[in-house]
């Protein structure tokens, strides 16, 4: 019995002792990962202080809503930036989104064939093509062609850049999706278009919006394209065949000025598409929230409805 006890007394003792270097470990794995995400978030957040601070003083109702004033004068505003922001955005999500999300769908439920692993590839590939190229290719697929700076141009080419981030959030954020739910489809007597929007997609909604709201992000700061394709223009929007002023371009032109007033205003209208990106994120994720987004109940209705 003293010999069975000693042992237990002996486990006891190792068993504390790896509990205690166990839980030093965590302590340090976790101070080590909170380092890391003040080092990551620093200079989000300098960047953020930066333009607010100078952004800031060049913020009036005058400066949202007219247009440019004359160059080096300080006057005028970046209106037609901003409504051409928004135009461009939502035309090009119109274009890339419908096509990013079928293609990730596409590569996550039939993905198993050598056409899959191609169109995989050369989608990872497209994703890093640098934007002023797609740019160029629009430039000359389209403005070439039809004569004249379009807005059709400038969303084409961002629609270029958002269809491959979206195609590999989407098949990502269904690939998450347990097996199981398939399963429990198929043993309902479920055809398999019917599982994936009615079931997967519903199960990965919130990856497919964070890859789409991700790819709105990227093309609302891009220049290079939008030079090649809108050009830029003082004057509101008039039609879809004539340039158009963004407010990537706008910055662009203020920042190239050496008058203190154009740069200001420049550091106001960098303040404006940042809030204008973070309002969009902002909407589109309360919609969103509670399941009862237009486009998920248009899905829902209509696989309800040929079911």
């Amino acid at each position: 019995m003293s010999t069975t006890n000693e042992k237990r007394q002996e486990y006891r003792a190792l068993f504390k002792n790896n509990v205690k270097k166990r839980l030093v470990v965590d302590k340090i794995v976790h101070i080590i990962i909170f380092a890391f995400v003040i080092i990551a978030i620093i200079p989000l957040a300098s960047i953020l202080v930066e333009v607010f601070k100078n952004g800031i003083s060049a913020i009036s109702y005058e400066f949202l809503t007219a247009i440019p004033g004359s160059i080096g004068s300080g006057e005028g505003g970046i209106g037609p930036a901003i409504q051409g922001t928004l135009i461009i955005i939502g035309l090009a999500s119109l274009m890339g989104v419908p096509i990013g999300v079928m293609s990730g769908i596409f590569l996550a439920e039939l993905g198993d064939n050598k056409l899959a692993r191609n169109v995989r590839f050369f989608n990872d590939v497209f994703m890093e093509f640098p934007s002023i190229v797609l740019g160029i290719f629009a430039f000359l697929v389209i403005v070439l062609i039809l004569g004249h700076f379009s807005v059709w141009a400038g969303a084409f080419a961002l629609a270029l850049i958002m269809f491959p981030i979206v195609a590999r959030t989407t098949e990502e954020s269904l690939k998450m999706v347990p097996i199981t739910y398939r399963e429990a489809g198929t043993a309902l007597g479920l055809k398999k278009w019917v599982i994936t929007f009615r079931i997967v997609i519903s199960a990965a909604k919130s990856g497919m919006i964070t890859g789409i709201l991700l790819s709105v992000s990227r093309i609302g700061g891009e220049t290079a394209p939008l030079i090649m394709t809108i050009l830029g223009s003082s004057q509101f929007f008039s039609s879809m065949d004539v340039p158009m002023d963004a407010l990537p371009l706008r910055i662009w032109r203020l920042s190239l000025l050496p008058y203190e007033s154009s740069q200001l205003q420049g550091w106001g209208a960098a303040l404006v598409l940042i809030l204008v990106i973070i309002g969009i994120n902002m909407a589109v994720r309360y919609h969103f929230a509670n399941g009862n987004g237009i486009i998920m109940r248009f899905i829902k209705q209509g696989v309800s409805t040929k079911r």
